[in-house]
């Protein structure tokens, strides 16, 4: 195992998120969130209980304040957000999540646990055990709720084309 090149290792860790996504996004989809998007959990964590503007949202997402309000637009027709006012600044929006949206989270969480044993079962839980506690040496306390940003800035993408 030791001749796999390191680039092959990076792939094979995509690919264990890209499973791990598309089996959850399928469960969703057979759940009743058909339109729901990786995008959307992301944005959803980064909106928070207590929500968000607009600007914080880009913040926190890596993406410019353009993309946000695309994704927030995304968000809220689906039903997942919707936008108050700020009464100390008449310009800002505040967006706040919806019960949908607390229940999608719910969902994808509960998904997530599905997926993680579904893995444990084909892996037994000696390895599972073992890969999650060496995914936990490498990626440490590395931030990912900025991996949309992150990724379109890898890609190339402009900040504004970033969402």
């Amino acid at each position: 195992m030791a001749d796999i090149p390191g680039w092959r290792v990076v792939l094979l860790l995509a690919g264990a998120f890209r499973d791990g996504v598309d089996s959850l996004h399928g469960e969703l989809a057979e759940q009743g969130y058909p339109d729901a998007r990786p995008l959307h959990g992301f944005a959803l964590q980064a909106i928070g209980p207590d929500g968000c503007t607009i600007n914080e949202l880009g913040q926190r997402l890596g993406v410019s304040k353009q993309a946000a309000a695309k994704t927030a637009a995304g968000l809220e027709r689906s039903d997942l957000v919707v936008r108050e006012s700020v009464p100390a600044d008449r310009r800002a929006v505040q967006l706040r999540r919806t019960p949908h949206a607390e229940s999608f989270l719910a969902a994808s969480a509960a998904g997530f646990e599905q997926v993680m044993d579904r893995w444990r079962r084909r892996l037994g839980r000696a390895r599972f055990d073992a890969m999650v506690e060496a995914l936990m040496d490498v990626a440490g306390d590395r931030p990912v709720g900025d991996l949309p940003g992150w990724l379109a800035q890898r890609s190339g993408a402009s900040r504004d084309e970033r969402g």
